[in-house]
């Protein structure tokens, strides 16, 4: 099946690039934020098991996970606003141009860190409706790493700035923040990202429908380039959902 947004880009949904990590209670799902692994088990009524191998008709769980510290997930400014802010209600469309990047992150002291001078040289002057990064080195261990305490790289502010500047909505990346572990509260590359000035009083030009997706995966033998990008959530009224984002040749 093909389909066509314009007449510049036929797109063939029969090979899409699903760049989104599955949630699973299995030690190989990937942890951020010190919480333990997610949790997916029967409901129980007395002796009664919603699972099918244990005498039920249906198999009939409950799923006890963190959006932000358990996998692949979407979130809008409500992430750092007192105001309540929800992603479903912020992202209303759901198909963008979005180009892959990818870079390796500077060493600067005790951090990794994504400058805006290698995203300007990677895009190289586009401005597509949203950008993949993808960093380097690219294990397959990032499906399943557990990223508490390890420091992992993240944007600088200027990179951050960079994106909002160039007009780029939707921001993809395969780490668990754009910004530092533990920076003290800052948020820099969110807040820059975001356009936010004050957290306690949003201003009238902070960035409502642009997203932040954190924890990604692209696998290395997907070229950088040009795609047609689906950025699917689930309608949780939150400021943060787990979502799946699919990538389309363009």
């Amino acid at each position: 099946m093909k389909a066509i947004i314009d007449h510049q880009y036929p797109i063939d949904l029969s090979k899409p690039i699903d760049i989104s990590i599955p949630l699973s209670n299995t030690e190989a799902n990937p942890i951020a934020w010190y919480i333990e692994k997610p949790v997916i088990e029967p409901v129980r009524f007395g002796e009664w098991v919603g699972k099918v191998s244990e005498g039920s008709s249906t198999n009939f769980n409950n799923i006890f996970f963190n959006p932000h510290g358990h996998g692949t997930h979407t979130e809008c400014l409500g992430h750092i606003t007192k105001a309540f802010y929800s992603i479903n209600q912020c992202l209303k469309q759901f198909f963008f141009i979005a180009e892959l990047i990818t870079v390796t992150p500077e060493k600067v002291a005790d951090d990794w860190i994504i400058t805006k001078f290698q995203l300007a040289t990677a895009l190289n002057g586009r401005t597509p409706q949203a950008v993949v990064i993808r960093t380097l080195p690219n294990d397959i261990i990032k499906t399943q790493q557990k990223y508490s305490h390890t420091n992992p790289p993240y944007l600088s502010e200027d990179a951050a700035i960079f994106i909002r500047e160039s007009g780029i909505k939707h921001l993809l990346i395969d780490l668990p923040s754009v910004d530092r572990e533990e920076d003290g509260g800052k948020l820099a590359a969110h807040k820059a990202f975001w356009n936010v000035k004050d957290v306690n009083l949003l201003n009238a030009d902070a960035r409502l429908d642009c997203t932040i997706t954190e924890m990604i995966y692209v696998g290395n033998e997907v070229p950088d380039g040009n795609y047609l990008l689906n950025l699917q959530i689930a309608s949780f009224e939150n400021d943060a959902s787990p979502s799946k984002p699919i990538l389309y040749a363009l």
